[in-house]
């Protein structure tokens, strides 16, 4: 993912590269690794990067432990973070959300970058007012470290805005094997599949009498999620709080 946001970065003519963050590459430039056209010096530590480098966004594709600490020292070095890592807590989020506002910078959390995945989160927000029954299967790479994925948890949480709690199955289902049913959500069902040779996908089944309606989203290659980055740091330039969700920035 680094990779491709680098690469979306040096192809759009309105943006420019100045500085990157990685854990092997420090006092390197973008050059010395591939990325001819490119001197940008490489970091491994964040805070010195941001203290050398005025920078109007920072993107961060990492993991939830790095991800945080790098939205955070960004929002304080004055910079707007583009953050696709998921698994933030609660509470991770509202102190993002509060220092984002007390510097009065915008910050974007997106649990997916993928146009079309957004618009599967909408569109299963729709079915869910006519279908009340419904599970997510969620399915990535064996790499991912968080399950189920945040796309999976953000597509619950729109469901709930919609859909009324209710226990799925037979009233006296018991499982076999524990995780079976996996996760819950208000009676909802959330299935993480993980296997190489996977990359990205999901799709919400929703059952009703006679009939059943699948919403599937796939992201073959990371380039899919590219577009989304794009949005979002052009929209994060405008906006004074933490956004979380592309779908709250698409019209």
């Amino acid at each position: 993912m680094g990779l491709e946001a680098v690469k979306m970065v040096m192809d759009t003519p309105e943006f420019e590269l100045v500085a990157a963050l990685d854990r092997k590459h420090g006092g390197e430039t973008l050059g010395d690794i591939g990325f001819s056209g490119s001197q940008a010096p490489i970091y491994t530590d964040a805070a010195e990067c941001f203290s050398e480098h005025q920078a109007d966004v920072l993107i961060d594709l990492t993991t939830p432990e790095f991800g945080y600490v790098h939205t955070k020292t960004a929002l304080e070095h004055g910079i707007r973070p583009v953050v696709g890592t998921t698994g933030f807590t609660e509470d991770q989020l509202l102190e993002l959300k509060e220092l984002s506002e007390e510097k009065e910078l915008g910050c974007i959390i997106a649990p997916n970058f993928a146009i079309g995945a957004v618009l599967m989160m909408k569109f299963s927000q729709m079915a869910a007012k006519y279908f009340s029954d419904v599970e997510i299967i969620e399915l990535h790479h064996d790499k991912k470290l968080d399950a189920p994925s945040g796309t999976a948890v953000k597509t619950a949480q729109m469901i709930n805005e919609i859909r009324e709690p209710k226990k799925q199955g037979h009233p006296d289902e018991q499982e076999t094997m524990p995780g079976a049913r996996g996760a819950e959500m208000n009676g909802m069902h959330i299935h993480s599949v993980r296997l190489p040779g996977l990359i990205a996908h999901q799709q919400v089944l929703f059952g009703a009498d006679g009939e059943t309606l699948t919403i599937r989203h796939d992201s073959y290659n990371r380039a899919s999620f590219m577009s989304g980055v794009k949005v979002c740091v052009e929209t994060v330039m405008k906006t004074k709080t933490l956004v979380y969700g592309l779908e709250n920035i698409l019209d």
